[in-house]
């Protein structure tokens, strides 16, 4: 091939990221995939900017931040509201991660396990935002401790919870289920979670927890396995 008609690297990814584009494309106009036009309509909103933070919340409102990552709910919601944040973090090196961020700040703790429906210890696949217990691990995975909610809320001594965000790449299904067949869902006063549809039967699981939701609490608002909000009744 000549020198001349061999693509740049440029344009390889040019072409890559059109390619990547007409995809999302077919799939919201064609096929109307539901992630993406929630997707679309959630970042029209600038949601991550407005809704996740249009709680009644002040100083003495208790936060659990289930899926704390890197910090950045805890630390955002707690600038608008300085309440108290618990923030749930089984990675050894985003917890830590979290524990140096925080340190000088009373308001938020650390703590270096996942909240489930039971006690276990198990691999979390390494995808940065995106670990996940539910995901194919492989070498670089790491061991992790899931704890039972129930167990959990006691020990802290928490009955009431002012917010409970969850994004925990697919362990939402099992905790959500675990607090609604126990009555500790009675205890949120507002719910912010994000589904995850790459769960087997993440549709059915998703829609089986919304009813059961209603009974209890009503819906805010919803952009399907982006994040919905829902406030006790």
């Amino acid at each position: 091939m000549p020198r001349s008609t061999i693509p740049s690297m440029d344009m390889m990814m040019t072409m890559k990221n059109f390619a990547t584009k007409l995809v999302r494309s077919f799939k919201r106009s064609i096929l109307r995939d539901e992630f993406l036009l929630a997707y679309k309509k959630w970042r029209k909103t600038k949601g991550d900017q407005t809704l996740r933070f249009d709680y009644d919340l002040d100083d003495t409102s208790v936060v659990l931040d289930v899926g704390g990552f890197e910090g950045n709910f805890a630390h955002d919601i707690h600038d608008r509201f300085r309440c108290k944040v618990f923030v749930f973090e089984p990675s050894a090196a985003y917890a830590d991660g979290c524990k140096q961020r925080f340190q000088t700040c009373e308001d938020i703790t650390i703590l270096q396990y996942g909240l489930s429906d039971s006690n276990e210890t198990v691999l979390l696949s390494a995808d940065g935002d995106g670990s996940s217990v539910f995901r194919e691990t492989g070498d670089d995975s790491q061991s992790v401790v899931l704890r039972s909610v129930e167990d959990v809320l006691a020990e802290l001594q928490i009955e009431e919870i002012d917010l409970l965000k969850i994004n925990i790449e697919g362990g939402e299904f099992p905790l959500l289920q675990s607090m609604i067949e126990r009555g500790l869902i009675d205890r949120v006063r507002f719910l912010q979670v994000q589904f995850h549809d790459f769960v087997p039967n993440a549709r059915a699981k998703r829609a089986d927890i919304r009813d059961a939701l209603a009974k209890t609490h009503k819906e805010q608002w919803c952009f399907p396995f982006v994040w919905e909000s829902w406030e006790r009744q």
